[in-house]
């Protein structure tokens, strides 16, 4: 019934604005030129956001009602001022466009640096990977999707009688599908490059990105398993990325949209980055895993799959499905392969979290947010890459609150 809903809410309102247009056709020639004018520009290292700018931002649309979040009006309440002056300093020594701390229900502190205010549309980076999450569990729970053991072949048919045959979703969104692990790439005929900035990256990824791996045995981040999330989403849906996106999760937490990025005129939108939304929306997602997946009353994620999300998958006990579990402590976030010394974003945490049950969201330029279920808290920081000196240590933020809270 609720399918039914849903169809009718794109037809009858604004709500799947975003529904690309027909596929403007493109030649090989022309789709090639593109692909190494974006190359090029990757490689120049200017701007913030990967790209010196997405090439292709469409808009996706949020809810037609925007929900304001509680705050609170005697945050000294619940935390020091003088903690909630550190968490800031800490912040804003660190490249920051946003520190937002949400408890018990309230946002308890919110501050945006530089030009950043509430409505600024924030690059996501790897933010993107927890929403896409999140939108896979929302097509589960509407029944688009029957099972994260389901084969992706269900939905990516041309994987059928192919090696990839075995891969099952939730291989894809825990990063232990076998498909090859994200590295250094420097000449534009790699295949991880191609993955990323081709204008149909979706049939690189589909058609020739390689299987190295037995799936569902080793934890291998990449991103284009954050990417194949959305042509699952638009198979299994009958929607574009981005229409459900607006319509399974944005309409139902009352969350702005904002835009992301599409690899061309009518084709298919990243959904493992390049999302651009206000930092309220980023905290939405944490807040709603807080809870177990209710919202306003109403359960949009399923018990099942929030548990799920927090359950360590292969080869690697500190990485659920789009996030990272805080425990058993680590000193290091997301090795990206055997080698213990090798990792992508090298994040130090100099201390265990004085909270058992942290998990938390890590993108690029350690974009956080920080859940603590037993003490009803999310801490959220947005920005650009920190400093060198003294550099970023995920164990201060959280251990910092947590430590007021617990007195």
């Amino acid at each position: 019934m609720l399918k039914k809903l849903l169809s009718a809410t794109c037809l009858m309102t604004a709500a799947c604005a975003s529904t690309p247009a027909p596929d403007v056709e493109m030649t090989s020639e022309e789709a090639e030129a593109l692909y190494l004018q974006r190359f090029e520009s990757l490689r120049d290292r200017t701007g913030a956001s990967g790209l010196p700018a997405y090439d292709n931002l469409k808009p996706v649309e949020g809810a037609a009602v925007i929900q304001a979040f509680d705050r609170s009006d005697a945050p000294e309440a619940v935390l020091s001022p003088e903690t909630i002056e550190s968490a800031i300093e800490f912040a804003a020594a660190n490249n920051s466009s946003s520190l937002i701390i949400w408890q018990n229900g309230e946002i308890i502190s919110e501050t945006y640096f530089g030009e950043a205010t509430p409505e600024t549309l924030l690059v996501s980076k790897s933010l993107a990977k927890p929403l896409s999450v999140v939108a896979v569990g929302r097509a589960l729970a509407e029944g688009y999707i029957d099972s994260l053991d389901e084969p992706m072949s269900n939905y990516i048919t041309e994987w059928q009688g192919t090696d990839r045959e075995a891969i099952r979703i939730r291989d894809v969104l825990g990063m232990h599908s076998g498909l090859l692990p994200q590295a250094g790439a420097f000449e534009p005929e790699n295949v991880l490059n191609r993955a990323y900035l081709h204008p149909f990256h979706e049939r690189v990824i589909i058609d020739d990105y390689p299987m190295v791996t037995e799936p569902g045995v080793t934890y291998a981040y990449s991103n284009a398993n954050g990417d194949l999330v959305a042509p699952l989403i638009e198979r299994a849906t009958g929607m574009g990325y981005a229409d459900w996106l607006t319509v399974g999760v944005f309409e139902p937490l009352g969350s702005a949209g904002g835009e992301i990025w599409f690899n061309r005129d009518g084709g298919v939108p990243h959904s493992g980055c390049c999302a651009m939304l206000p930092a309220e929306t980023y905290l939405r997602l944490a807040v709603l895993l807080v809870q177990d997946g209710v919202w306003e009353g109403e359960q949009l994620l399923s018990p099942e799959f929030i548990a799920d999300i927090k359950a360590p998958g292969p080869g690697f006990p500190n990485a659920g499905m789009g996030v990272y579990l805080g425990s058993p402590y680590s000193p290091f976030l997301n090795p990206s392969g055997p080698d213990p010394e090798i990792y992508l974003s090298g994040t130090p945490q100099s201390e265990p979290f004085l909270a058992d049950d942290v998990f938390f969201f890590d993108g690029n330029s350690n974009q956080v947010a920080y859940m603590v279920p037993s003490e009803d808290l999310v801490i959220l920081r947005t920005g650009s890459w920190p400093p060198e000196e003294p550099g970023w240590d995920n164990a201060v933020l959280p251990n910092m609150i947590l430590e007021d809270l617990q007195d």
